[in-house]
Formats: structure tokens, C-alpha cells, sequence
């Protein structure tokens, strides 16, 4: 008796070696996979500018990172607010500091070293969260984070797939340009975004899914080649295991919207399926459980 449905996943055309260097930015299921792939020994970048959710904010630190941009103290993109305190419209309130040169510093430090771990990473994994997107009413500026700052300044709007694969055609092409090697992994992430509804997250998500289809291959799980057939880009179904595979609320956090745990680890199996061999298996459970005894003797030590 089959109590589930299964999602059938082909072993992919290229392999994740226990050496390769990895870097994933875009939703906090980044953050989540990123950890597992950090705990299994490998050289990872996870997020290094916060958490990013749609794909034009993505899209447009990409491009920053690559073309070696620097903010500077009378950039729009940066702003104090009512309490003192600097911020990015573009980065995580990790980078937000009392002093701007303080900010700055930390901003531009970072495209530094995103764009070094750009240039040698073997594998990029970008993960789309929502299509919903928010600008500056005063000059229409695209804002990746908002800081808890008066809706009112804000517009919502929600990009199409036209939008989103016309924005990652050019990323793609400059990804390339930097590092030939590179090869991308889009997943959609399965958290659920629930401020508009359900219904709003739904469509949000099969944007997501469209757009993401387009740039990587007519059918589920193709392969397409970009750039004279020079890089390559995969999908990795993330979403479709939590949906259909996992369709139980035992699977979910707490708040009803976050994979579990046990879910996460599900996930992360299926991942090894489909990106390692049975070699790199072996090397990553050593890695784990080492890593594991070294949680312990911090804790203990």
C-alpha cells in the first residue's frame, strides 16, 4: 500500500564532489540546506548579504556583486532612520550599524568576498521564496529589505514570468563571464507566505515555478544550456517534495509555514539522491558525524 506520492527526481548530469565549493543565496531554505552542506564538510558561501526572497532582489545583488560595485555614503541605497540607525534598502539588518562608515565598510567587504567565492565556486544554489516585490514610492528604487519601515513608503507589486526570466538571462549571462564553471541550481522554496492569503501564495509560487521552468528546460527536472551551451542550469524540486511528498502538518514548524526539521532532513536526502554519489555519501556522513563530536566537545569542553 502507497500512502504517498512520490516525486520522481533523475539523478542529475552533474555531480556535487566532496571538494567543490558551494554557494547559495536567496530564501532562508537557503539557509536551511546551506547548513546541512556547512555540517558535511563543504566549502560553502550561505547568504552572505541576509536573506533575499524574490528574484529581482536577487537578480540585482548578483549583478552588483559581479560588476564589482561599491555603495558610498550619498548612495540612495543607504538611509538612516528615525533612531539613529543606518540601513541598506538591499541587505539583511545585520549590516545596519550607527555609523554609516561603519555600514559601508561592511557592504562593500562583502561584495568583495561574494564576488571571490563567485569566481572559484563550482555550484550555485538560488532559491525564489515570492514574486511579490516592494519600491520606494519617491523614486520607484527596489528594496530587498525594509526595515519595519511605514508602509506607506512602499509600493507591492508582483512580477510576471517575462519579468523574471528576461532579469536572470542577463545574471546568467554575467555569472558566466565571471566563472565559466559555475553551474546553477534553482529551487523554489516551499515556505509559505501567508500575509496575503493562501490563495495570493499560491499564485505567487506557480510564478515561480513557471519562471523557473523557463530558464532551466521545458518539462519538469530538464537540463537547459545557456550561453552557447556553456552553462548549465537545473531545477531541484524542493517545493514539489514539501507539497505533494510531505503533505502533512507534522511536517511543518510550529508556525504552520516553516519546514520541520524532520522535514529539512527529508529534503536534504533527497538532494544527496540527486547530486551525490554513493562516494560523496560516504564522505559527507563522516564529515557529519565528526561534526556532530565536535558539537559535543563545545558543549561539554
Amino acid at each position: 500500500m502507497q500512502l504517498s506520492t512520490t516525486i520522481d527526481i533523475p539523478k542529475s548530469s552533474f555531480q556535487i564532489a566532496p571538494d567543490d565549493k558551494v554557494t547559495l543565496i536567496g530564501s532562508c531554505f537557503s539557509d536551511s540546506i546551506g547548513e546541512k552542506l556547512t555540517q558535511s564538510g563543504f566549502d560553502v558561501t550561505i547568504n552572505p548579504f541576509g536573506t533575499l526572497y524574490n528574484p529581482e532582489s536577487i537578480a540585482n545583488i548578483l549583478l552588483q556583486t559581479v560588476k564589482g560595485n561599491r555603495y558610498k555614503a550619498d548612495d540612495d541605497m543607504v538611509f538612516m532612520s528615525t533612531d539613529g540607525v543606518w540601513h541598506s534598502w538591499m541587505h539583511h539588518s545585520k549590516f545596519s550599524s550607527h555609523s554609516c562608515e561603519e555600514l559601508l565598510e561592511k557592504i562593500n567587504d562583502t561584495f568583495e568576498a561574494t564576488r571571490a567565492a563567485l569566481s572559484s565556486a563550482d555550484v550555485m544554489i538560488i532559491t525564489f521564496g515570492t514574486s511579490v516585490i516592494y519600491r520606494l514610492r519617491e523614486n520607484d528604487m527596489l528594496v530587498a529589505n525594509c526595515h519595519k519601515q511605514p508602509d506607506s513608503l512602499f509600493s507591492r507589486t508582483r512580477l510576471d514570468t517575462t519579468q523574471i526570466c528576461s532579469l536572470w538571462d542577463d545574471v546568467l549571462d554575467k555569472l558566466h563571464t565571471l566563472n565559466p564553471q559555475l553551474k546553477v541550481i534553482f529551487t523554489v522554496s516551499p515556505i509559505r507566505h501567508k500575509r496575503d492569503g493562501m490563495h495570493a501564495n499560491n499564485i505567487s509560487k506557480g510564478i515561480l515555478l513557471q519562471a523557473v521552468d523557463d530558464l532551466t528546460g521545458t518539462g519538469l527536472f530538464h537540463e537547459r544550456h545557456h550561453h552557447n551551451n556553456e552553462i548549465s542550469t537545473q531545477y531541484f524540486p524542493s517545493y514539489e517534495i514539501m507539497v505533494d511528498e510531505l503533505r502533512d502538518y507534522r511536517f511543518y514548524a510550529e508556525d504552520m509555514v516553516h519546514p520541520s526539521p524532520l522535514a529539512i532532513e527529508y529534503i536534504w536526502e533527497r538532494f544527496q539522491d540527486t547530486y551525490f554519489t554513493n562516494k560523496t555519501k560516504e564522505v559527507v556522513r563522516l564529515r557529519h558525524k565528526e561534526w556532530v563530536r565536535s558539537q559535543h566537545r563545545q558543549i561539554v569542553g
